[in-house]
């Protein structure tokens, strides 16, 4: 595909994601078009519209039979995020959700494996942790995750490794596996540090001290989130993540009166 999607995509602003992907249809190919349109209706499941984002899809549906490999494959994955994502009130995941995910999911692996779209692939797997929640399947998916980004020899799928290596961190973190966790995400910043998305390398850091802060090693973790605060106040976009975090570090240093402060600042941030 010629279009760069990446260049389109603003995740936290999805209605002028949207209009972009609007936009770039007026001079698309007709595949270009379907790849468009399920980004489209990925805007809406982000806005939590899943009704909408489904609708979309149907109207794709019909299509698919002579469209693109790359054309199916992202039709099953957004059709998987309308049933199971981040944005999903947790109410919602049903078991008949999550089986609906699993089934789109694993149908967008299997097809990406195929034609050799491993970004997609890779994609795929990621998502999975939202059908699977306990902390030793999400860990055994983004582990397989990560073992087919390792395998890959495309620049697309390498650029997952960041993101899966901080979502394996993650996992081993909610297991109670710290070494190993920071460990990867340890990896994550180095990967970050080479790139130029600043609010990503911030969370690499935040990941690391919120390790150091179960690990027990309270003044690392202080020094960054400090740090951190400083940068995003400065940015204009102050953190209620960096404020819980220093209610706990500070609460555990016994400063009731800082743990109080930051429990406010992480209040009205939110």
């Amino acid at each position: 595909m010629v279009i760069d999607l990446g260049a389109l995509w603003d995740y936290s602003k999805p209605e002028v994601s949207e209009q972009r992907f609007r936009a770039a249809a007026a001079s698309a190919t007709s595949d270009e078009v379907l790849v468009l349109q399920t980004q489209i209706a990925r805007t809406y499941g982000l806005r939590k519209d899943f009704t909408r984002a489904r609708e979309i899809l149907a109207g794709i549906e019909p299509q698919l039979p002579r469209a693109s490999a790359e054309v199916q494959v992202r039709y099953h994955l957004e059709l998987g995020r309308t049933y199971a994502s981040p944005v999903h009130p947790p109410e919602s995941q049903t078991a008949e959700a999550r089986e609906r995910a699993r089934v789109a999911n694993m149908r967008a692996f299997e097809m990406a494996q195929a034609a050799r779209l491993d970004a997609l692939a890779i994609d795929a797997l990621h998502m999975m942790v939202m059908v699977d929640s306990a902390p030793a399947d999400q860990l055994a998916w983004n582990m397989k995750a990560l073992a087919y980004m390792e395998k890959s020899d495309q620049a697309a799928a390498k650029g997952w490794e960041g993101s899966l290596r901080n979502n394996v961190g993650y996992a081993l973190h909610q297991a109670g596996r710290y070494p190993e966790a920071l460990a990867q995400f340890e990896k994550a910043l180095a990967l970050r540090l080479r790139g130029t998305n600043v609010s990503a390398t911030r969370i690499a850091y935040w990941m690391i001290a919120w390790t150091y802060r179960a690990m027990g090693r309270l003044p690392e973790a202080l020094e960054i989130q400090l740090r951190l605060e400083r940068e995003w106040d400065a940015a204009g976009e102050p953190d209620p993540y960096v404020f819980e975090e220093l209610a706990h570090l500070y609460r555990a240093l016994k400063d009731e009166s800082k743990a109080t402060f930051y429990e406010e600042r992480h209040r009205k941030s939110k």
